[in-house]
């Protein structure tokens, strides 16, 4: 696996080796040593989750404010511009976002450590979007910024009104977001 580190130090783009041929292919999707090395530190993840969304759903920006969740993200069919926000208040890189095309062509996973905010916009007809998550769900302690907030200025590279919950349709400001110490 090759790990590849984005302008927010956590988070990590882990690119597999794939093994192909006519036949089809295989690679590794998560192996527990190599992931603890690669991120330094034991994970463990208690979680696996599924989603598929049709083209032009926004999911997010999500996070838990008790409770928070790691997650190893991937999509195994179609694709997605998959962003996160770093919400710890003490940051450095406190309110910055990263962003980058997660598909089942580029097999691509996101390392997204506790205290980020997370969405995704799905890109093809449908996306298939997969989740290990190092804490369990608990929906009274989930919160939500909201995709457009003028002071995040994410690029989601969309030209229609994405189709967003109305759960994700009532999140807040980042300025008015509970966030991590």
């Amino acid at each position: 696996m090759k790990v590849i580190k984005t302008k927010i130090p956590d988070l990590l783009i882990i690119e597999p080796k794939v093994f192909g041929d006519d036949r089809g292919f295989f690679f590794e999707s998560f192996n527990r040593l190599r992931f603890t090395e690669m991120v330094g530190r034991e994970v463990d993840f208690v979680q696996d989750n599924h989603s598929r969304s049709a083209k032009n759903v926004l999911r997010g920006l999500h996070y838990q404010i008790q409770h928070p969740q790691g997650k190893l993200v991937r999509v195994t069919q179609g694709a997605v511009l998959d962003v996160v926000v770093d919400i710890r208040k003490n940051s450095p890189t406190y309110g910055q976002n990263v962003s980058l095309e997660l598909s089942a062509e580029n097999k691509r996973m996101f390392w997204i450590p506790e205290g980020f905010a997370h969405g995704f916009l799905v890109l093809t007809e449908s996306a298939d979007f997969l989740y290990k998550t190092t804490d369990y769900w608990f929906p009274e302690h989930e919160r939500c910024i909201r995709w457009d907030d003028s002071t995040l200025a994410i690029d989601w590279g969309i030209q229609v009104i994405p189709i967003v919950s109305a759960k994700d349709a009532q999140g807040k400001a980042l300025s008015d977001a509970e966030m991590f110490k």
